[in-house]
């Protein structure tokens, strides 16, 4: 966590785009200068509300949507919605995102709250648009599936998640699962691009 703030911390300063790429040979005097004039500029708070913005649908479209499924799918014969394609069908699941770890639910729990903790802690530095998105998909989907291991059956940390959305041949899923994973292949994305959370572009 230390490394991650640390390169989200790069002073740098503002490219044609707005974004900041950072600077060689500075001193560290002038780094912790430039650094105080960053955490003062304009664009951190749109970001952030970008973040919570993207978070917070994401999050509501999850919750929404499984609150239909237990209420009109639980226990009842699967839909087709693209012939045998593609099923709604309402499963709990006590692992991981698509099924997987079973018998971790505890562990699961844990991460998912510490995923939730660190990209709070990397929202003090943001500054650029695309990792907010990216981190908002994160956030409103880790919140999705934590909402269901704390309240749900069968006790608080040990709950298991509502899934319904069934591929032919693939595992199970839901509306949260898509949200990190969708944010996750962004974060690759714009990690190969070399845009840091921060704004700083590092061009090799």
């Amino acid at each position: 966590m230390a490394e991650v703030e640390r390169i989200i911390g790069t002073p740098g300063t503002p490219d044609e785009d707005g974004e900041r790429t950072a600077e060689p040979g500075a001193s560290d005097a002038s780094g912790a200068d430039q650094q105080s004039t960053a955490d003062r500029r304009p664009g951190r708070g749109r970001r952030i509300a970008v973040l919570f913005a993207v978070a917070a649908f994401a999050y509501a479209l999850d919750l929404v949507s499984k609150m239909i499924v237990v209420a009109k799918l639980e226990h009842h014969a699967p839909i087709e919605v693209i012939g045998d394609w593609l099923e709604f069908h309402a499963i709990r699941n006590p692992g991981a995102a698509f099924g997987f770890g079973g018998a971790f639910t505890i562990i699961f729990t844990v991460i998912a709250a510490a995923v939730i903790v660190v990209i709070f802690r990397l929202a003090r530095k943001l500054y650029s648009f695309p990792w907010a998105v990216a981190l908002g998909l994160l956030l409103g989907g880790a919140l999705g599936n934590l909402t269901d291991r704390i309240f749900r059956s069968p006790g608080i940390f040990e709950g298991q998640v509502v899934d319904f959305i069934a591929p032919k041949g693939f595992a199970v899923f839901n509306l949260a699962d898509s949200a990190i994973v969708c944010g996750g292949i962004l974060i690759v994305l714009l990690s190969f691009r070399g845009l840091d959370p921060d704004g700083t572009v590092h061009k090799d």
